[in-house]
């Protein structure tokens, strides 16, 4: 497994594997990203996936070269997940990566996302990209403070921009610049 060592993000914090997910960690992904449908409002859609949508999403991120990596508990439990995939469909865009990252319930707020978050960010870089964006549920304080631990700055609210569990939801836009590359040939 790989492991993140970057001791900014894992100052008093146990480090924790961090690897490529595999088609056998479906279920455990299914069930962290079914938990977030149900109680969260960081997933506007109040359906759950089946494991084989979940299949398919997963395939799909690997057939474009996009990361989907696990944290584990050391049992090889996975306690939760991070992925990025494309920002916007048009190729000006392919250098723009959004993200999402989804613990387990019993992992939230435990510290176990940081090393998952550098981990995504190193691979991102590594894989070139140029910005990271994060579009979170405005009124999620935790995970806009978490953000900004990693220097995403706020690049702007969409106020009422969708409607979940009964009420409308803003959203929060936030950016990470991954490197200073110039603008690549059209």
């Amino acid at each position: 497994p790989v492991r993140c060592l970057h001791s900014a993000f894992n100052a008093g914090l146990p480090i924790m594997p961090i690897r490529p997910a595999t088609r056998d960690d479906l279920p455990a992904l299914l069930a962290i990203y079914n938990d977030a449908v149900r109680t969260l409002p960081a997933i506007w859609t109040e359906r759950e996936d089946t494991l084989e949508e979940r299949a398919a999403w997963f395939d799909e991120r690997a057939a474009r070269g996009f990361p989907v990596l696990v944290a584990t508990d050391g049992t090889d439990a996975v306690v939760g997940y991070a992925t990025y995939g494309p920002y916007r469909s048009k190729p000006g865009y392919r250098l723009t990566v959004e993200h999402s990252i989804y613990m387990a319930p019993d992992a939230r707020g435990r510290g176990f996302g940081t090393p998952l978050m550098a981990a995504l960010i190193e691979r991102a870089k590594a894989d070139g990209m140029h910005m990271m964006i994060a579009v979170i549920e405005a009124e999620n304080a935790g995970s806009i403070r978490f953000h900004e631990r990693f220097g995403f700055v706020h690049g702007g609210t969409l106020p009422e921009a969708g409607f979940k569990h009964g009420r409308w939801l803003g959203e929060v836009h936030m950016y990470l610049k991954l490197g200073d590359a110039p603008a690549p040939r059209s």
